[in-house]
């Protein structure tokens, strides 16, 4: 729920609470007020979530990254051996 509506809401619930018992009353806004505070904390977990999220994101770009220079690298190599390996066979040869 978006928060202006959700803000909304909850002010509106406790616009008619006003016609409540006081002991109704009291009641409906503390539990009112426990669900602001709720709200807010989901609020701030989810702030907390999309952060992680993003920098796992970002984490597995750069381990991405690391992996396909990891792999040119190998290849590399393997091209440098195999031509050390030829040059080593031929000079036995000859």
């Amino acid at each position: 729920m978006e928060d202006q509506k959700f803000d909304a809401q909850l002010a509106e619930i406790l616009n008619k609470v006003e016609t409540l018992t006081p002991e109704e009353r009291s009641r409906i806004e503390r539990f009112a007020r426990e669900t602001r505070a709720r709200h807010e904390k989901m609020r701030s977990t989810l702030g907390e979530l999309q952060e992680s999220l993003d920098h796992l994101r970002l984490s597995v770009k750069y381990l991405v990254f690391d992996l396909e220079a990891t792999r040119r690298e190998n290849q590399y190599l393997r091209r440098l051996i195999e031509a050390n390996g030829d040059r080593a066979d031929d000079a036995q040869a000859g």
